[in-house]
This record gives C-alpha cells, structure tokens and sequence, in this order.
C-alpha cells in the first residue's frame, strides 16, 4: 500500500548538471549522518567528486554511510574503497558474489536504486549513478532525473536505507558503526503530497507496478512515460491498451539507442503491438537516456530508478519517489514534451510497417526469447499467463 505524506518540498533534477551539485551541497552542509546507495560508483571526476565530499564529511566526524552494487560497482577499484573506510566511511558491498559458472535468479537480484539522505534533511531519489554525466558516444548529457526531497518523506527513506545498510553490514559480519537511535519524523517545510515506493521484498515485491498501473486506470487525459528500458509485461501493456482505447493521449519516451542492443530489439518487438493501439512511440536521439519518470494528467508523476522491465519490476532493488503536486507534475511533463519535440523521433505506424521484413522478424525472435526469461523470473504472469497472453 502506497503511504502519501503531506508536508514535502520536492524540487526535480534533471541530469547529472542539476544532481551533482545539490547532492554534493547536502553533503558538505551533513552535521550528524550521511547515507549513499547507488549501482554505479565509477573513479572518474564525478565519482571522485563525490568521493571527495564524503571523505569531507567523515573527517568532521559525521557517520557516513556507503552500499554500493557489486555487479554495477564492479569497477570501482579496491584502492577506493580502502581509501574510504580508512577515513572511517562504512562502505559496503551488496552482492559482491558473482558467479560466471552458476547463472541463478538470485544473481539478477541487484541494488539498483539511487537514493542518498544527508542529517534526515535532504532525501535524494532518482535514476543518476555516481558516474560522468557525459555520454562516451553522444557526448552530450546524459538524459535523466533525480528528485531533492525535503519533509516528513525524508523518514520512510532514511528507515529504509537504515535498515538495508544494517542487514548488509550483519551480512558481512560487520557491526552497524551508526547508534540506533528513534527516527523523528521531519517537520513540515512545504505542501507537496508524495510517496516514497519500493520494489525490494516479498512484501514490496510489486509496489512501484501497482502504483503506475492504478494511476494509468484513473488516468482521463494524458500519460506520458519515458523510461530507459521498456519491457513491459501484460498487465502493463493492457492498462496503457486500455487507457488508449478510451481516449487518453499515451505516449512512451524510449532511448534511440542503447548500451544493451538485446533489450533494445526485445522493446521493438512491441511496436506494432503498441502502435496499432494508438500509442505514440518516440525514440530519443540525442544522446543517452536513462530516465525513469512519467506523468499522468497533470497532476501525477513518478520519478526514481525503476525501469518498466522484469528486473526493475520482480528482481532488484528500486526505488521511486510518487509526487501528487501539479506544480511538480506540469514541470516534469513540460521536460518531457520538450524532449518529445525536440530530441526525439515519432516511430509511426506506416514507418513501422516499412521496415525491412527481416528486421521486423528480429525483434519479435528477440521479444519472445526475453518473454521466456521473464516466465523464468515470474514477471507479467497471472493465473497461468505468460507475459504476452
């Protein structure tokens, strides 16, 4: 069940120009505890950045706090980390076990979310890693977005990465450094509604879906989701079918290309699917995207790490902020519709239908090959259904 917490200032970031300087502000300006979880901790300038304000922190004696995805954090070097917990910086390792042997569910099971809390003032929820926010190929910035929070939802995300941070650590057989003390809940500091969601156990193991599914039941107008890989499963497809077939203007922001080619033609294979419903498709074309955010009539938004695929949404660990503010809301979407116009190229029915034959084929071979894995994971089934039934 999805808590709303009144009382929230929640300011959007777009990209790494927007995010890295207020993450690194809140942790300069950190008197008691700084937390930090992120997949991605590269040694390039940002991470060593980053790296630098947390050392700051920890030499004015403040409890900071690191857990950092053993797959995705895979090439941030020992020296690093040695550097770090040198200064007296807990910094952690989640899944550091990777097996090129055994290929088991559980290894998909990573840390995904992008989340940092500094004194349980400043909150930070998004989709942006420690790493430069210039695109290798493009060279331009990579698209993308992150959320400050401030207020009462700074609890509920500080808890849980409280908790996260301590189960690792007694994992590891370390003992928690941080005292556990009672958390206070943040006072009011602006009249924001919002959400903080998780995908992460059995308990939360289908949150961030439930959430975007009832918003896009309810929605009446228009739904914009941008999201950097798109796989979907069949409840989420026949919401968004749905939602079409009753009017709402549904567009979906995808990447143009991507760093995973397998999961880009498995997206593909959905087109003509989706197309024939009415849906518009937009692939991104200036460089990376890696956003995971979406609007829906204006006065809903989601914004966090969560893609729309069987890993976000059955395996790891994510986490998104959902924003019920339509100052917030119209802000988002207008980024988004500039991104649309601008940036992106409308993938059409009759273009789709041009394609090379060969092509076409392709991605559906890819499509059905990744529906299998999802089978295997457990994801878009319900009451015996594969994901594409």
């Amino acid at each position: 069940m999805i808590k709303f917490l009144d009382g929230n200032k929640v300011t959007l970031l777009q990209n790494g120009a927007d995010y890295f300087p207020a993450l690194e502000a809140a942790i300069d300006a950190a008197v008691h505890q700084v937390y930090l979880d992120t997949y991605i901790f590269t040694n390039d300038a940002t991470g060593q950045r980053i790296a630098g304000a947390l050392l700051r922190a920890a030499q004015r004696g403040v409890a900071v706090r690191i857990l950092v995805d053993g797959y995705g954090a895979h090439a941030f070097p020992s020296i690093s980390l040695q550097a770090l917990r040198k200064a007296g910086i807990e910094a952690l390792i989640y899944r550091p076990e990777i097996s090129p042997i055994r290929f088991q569910r559980q290894h998909l099971r990573r840390l995904h979310r992008k989340l940092a809390v500094a004194d349980r003032k400043f909150a930070f929820v998004g989709g942006i890693n420690i790493i430069d926010d210039i695109d290798a190929r493009s060279k331009l910035s990579r698209f993308d977005f992150a959320v400050q929070v401030e207020g009462p939802l700074v609890a509920p995300i500080l808890r849980e990465m409280r908790n996260l941070h301590n189960r690792v650590a007694r994992a590891q057989l370390h003992a928690p450094r941080e005292n556990q003390d009672p958390l206070s809940v943040p006072e009011a500091v602006g009249d924001t509604r919002a959400a903080f969601v998780l995908r992460s156990s059995l308990r939360h193991r289908r949150d961030i879906e439930q959430a975007y599914l009832q918003a896009i039941a309810e929605a009446q107008h228009e739904i914009i989701v941008a999201n950097a890989y798109f796989l979907p499963g069949h409840r989420f497809r026949t919401a968004l079918m749905n939602a079409a077939a009753r009017g709402v203007n549904v567009r979906l922001l995808l990447q143009g290309y991507s760093d995973h080619p397998w999961v880009h033609y498995a997206t593909r294979g959905l087109y003509a699917q989706l197309l024939a419903a009415g849906i518009g498709i937009y692939e991104y074309q200036a460089g990376e995207m890696h956003a995971k955010a979406a609007v829906i009539d204006d006065n809903w938004a989601t914004v966090g790490s969560s893609n729309i695929d069987p890993l976000s949404l059955m395996l790891s660990r994510e986490a998104n902020v959902v924003v019920y503010d339509r100052t917030f809301a119209q802000t988002l979407a207008e980024r988004l519709k500039t991104a649309i116009e601008n940036d992106a190229r409308q993938i059409t029915h009759v273009d789709w239908r041009k394609r090379a034959w060969h092509k076409r084929f392709l991605y559906r071979v890819v499509f059905s090959f990744v529906r299998v894995l999802a089978s295997w994971v457990g994801y878009g089934m319900e009451k015996g259904k594969t994901p594409d039934e």
